[in-house]
């Protein structure tokens, strides 16, 4: 493990931003590190307005993956709490952020997550604008100081473990939740619907 710590630091002093980085570029990643994560709920939001039957299955099995994985975070979080960097002193910190504890990343997990499903799912397009961005969000946040990279591969992993866990429990009890939610959605927007301005 001490091997392992002493990579993560080695590696994330490798990219965490110095006094010496230009300003603009630190600029960038915060804006990165803060606001991209937008993208995910405005994805999931036009898949279920404009997509079909498939795509609006995909884009909820997608969030449920989701929240379990960031349940799992919170477990992991209370039973390991590792420490962020600026908390052990370690780097330089360009953003401000709570000392909670920091693997996996919750950022990291949530795109991971929804970018898992929807490559599963076979919505690549999607799939590829969320995994694209959730690089570009890992890379920033620990650029600006807030995470390890290894803070980034647990939330891989914890994508992956939470997808399995869905798996057996969406057979089960998916198409009943599918027919839930189409049924709310088509009476609370049943007069746009009817224009055609978003899918039935």
């Amino acid at each position: 493990m001490n091997t392992l710590e002493a990579f993560n630091q080695a590696l994330f002093l490798m990219i965490n931003a110095t006094p010496s980085t230009p300003a603009w570029q630190i600029d960038i990643a915060r804006m990165i590190a803060d606001y991209v994560i937008y993208l995910v709920p405005l994805s999931l939001i036009a898949i279920w307005l404009f997509g079909g039957e498939r795509q609006r299955e995909v884009a909820v099995r997608a969030f449920c993956v989701t929240l379990l994985a960031l349940g799992l975070n919170q477990v992991i979080g209370l039973v390991w709490p590792h420490p962020r960097p600026f908390v052990i002193g370690i780097g330089h910190t360009f953003l401000e952020h709570a000392p909670d504890p920091s693997f996996p990343s919750d950022h990291g997990t949530i795109f991971a997550c929804i970018a898992l499903s929807l490559l599963l799912g076979g919505m690549r397009r999607y799939g590829m604008l969320i995994l694209l961005s959730g690089v570009a969000v890992a890379w920033a946040r620990v650029f600006v100081g807030v995470h390890f990279p290894l803070d980034m591969v647990g939330a891989i992993a914890m994508a992956c473990v939470a997808s399995q866990l869905i798996a057996p429990l969406w057979r089960l009890g998916g198409a009943m939740v599918m027919r839930g939610l189409v049924t709310v959605y088509r009476t609370l927007l049943a007069w746009p619907i009817r224009r055609g301005w978003l899918s039935s």
